[in-house]
């Protein structure tokens, strides 16, 4: 086992969770590739008192469903994740990468149902766990990046190992120079230019808690006040598959336009999930500047120094947010070379740099 995945174990068990004796832990291992990661989190489980147990996933397992399977198995909710989720104390989800194309060859209506049903995990996991997920490198998220796999791994260990503690000392001062704030402006270039309110939340950060690596500084919108639109320019990831050039448009609040270059049937499927898919749930600003890479993972991707992201679907109430949804999808949009970002009519974002 190398060292470097004990170091992120112990961050994961001591800090992120912190775990407890006695606890139930569910380790979910996300392609044979996390094992390293696993075994080191196991451990570390155990040497703190606690019950972990594994539970194995992988993205090709669930590909062979989607190909071979019939209505009913695709639309079945797995009862075993399910039970997962009731039966944990701690939820701690190793994801290795995969290959950005393997979804490719399944029907838009297919994935988009079965996609629903692991929104419906995933908000059990958020309901009833303490929980914190990993994206862990590998050959497969190596070559979605166009990197070597040493590069990626030693951006990676930076991104997860840095001091969390103090890094979020200073996020926090900024958050709360952005507290009672009122309206958001998103401007960048002919295709984005987005407003709406923000009245009456709050704005937190995302430290190592809930994803490693972390880094974010979020809040949620109030829906009824979005106006505008906004084109993001890296593809939006979604169960596995890649929709490119995504261009969404809201007046007071409601939907109006959606379109997008690639995979533009799955993106209209995504916004019929429910009726809180369609509505905006979080708003954050990237702030993790280990991260370097553009990986096409959403989970590292959204945390990268001099970016935004949007997400749709569900909001974390810590922060105020209503809307309620079985999804929450983070789309990334690139402000380092072009693009602002105004609070209450004042620049606080330009180029990639906070101002403030």
């Amino acid at each position: 086992m190398a060292p470097r995945w004990q170091q992120v174990a112990d961050v994961l068990v001591g800090y992120s969770t912190a775990v407890k004796p006695r606890e139930r832990v569910m380790i979910a291992m996300v392609e044979a590739e996390t094992f390293p990661l696993a075994q080191a989190v196991y451990e570390c489980c155990v040497k703190a008192g606690a019950y972990p147990q594994i539970q194995f996933l992988s993205e090709k397992l669930r590909h062979s469903l989607l190909k071979y399977g019939d209505k009913e198995q695709v639309s079945w909710l797995p009862e075993i994740e399910a039970y997962g989720m009731d039966w944990a104390d701690v939820y701690i989800g190793l994801r290795g990468g995969c290959d950005a194309r393997l979804m490719s060859d399944i029907p838009a209506p297919v994935l988009a149902v079965n996609q629903r049903r692991q929104g419906e995990i995933s908000t059990m996991r958020w309901a009833k766990t303490r929980w914190c997920l990993v994206r862990v490198p590998n050959e497969s998220m190596a070559r979605n990046a166009a990197i070597d796999l040493d590069t990626l791994e030693d951006m990676f260990f930076a991104a997860c190992l840095m001091d969390y503690e103090s890094a979020a000392v200073k996020w926090r001062e900024t958050a709360k120079q952005l507290s009672g704030s009122t309206t958001v402006r998103i401007t960048a270039g002919a295709n984005t230019d987005l407003s709406f309110s923000v009245a009456g939340r709050h704005w937190l950060v995302c430290h190592g808690r809930i994803n490693l690596p972390d880094g974010e500084i979020y809040t949620a919108p109030v829906n009824d006040t979005l106006n505008g639109v906004i084109h993001f320019d890296f593809p939006g990831i979604f169960g596995g598959k890649l929709i490119h050039g995504i261009r969404l448009e809201w007046r007071d609040g409601a939907l109006t336009h959606a379109s997008a270059s690639s995979n533009e049937d799955y993106l209209l499927q995504i916004l019929e999930t429910d009726a809180g898919s369609s509505r905006l749930g979080e708003f954050a600003f990237g702030m993790n500047s280990h991260i370097n890479h553009f990986c096409h993972d959403i989970l590292i991707d959204e945390k990268m120094g001099g970016t935004i992201h949007l997400a749709l679907g569900r909001a974390y109430p810590d922060c105020g947010g209503v809307n309620q949804s079985s999804i929450h999808w983070d789309l990334l949009k690139d402000l380092r070379t072009c693009g602002a970002v105004y609070i209450d009519g004042e620049p606080v974002f330009a180029d990639g740099e906070l101002l403030l």
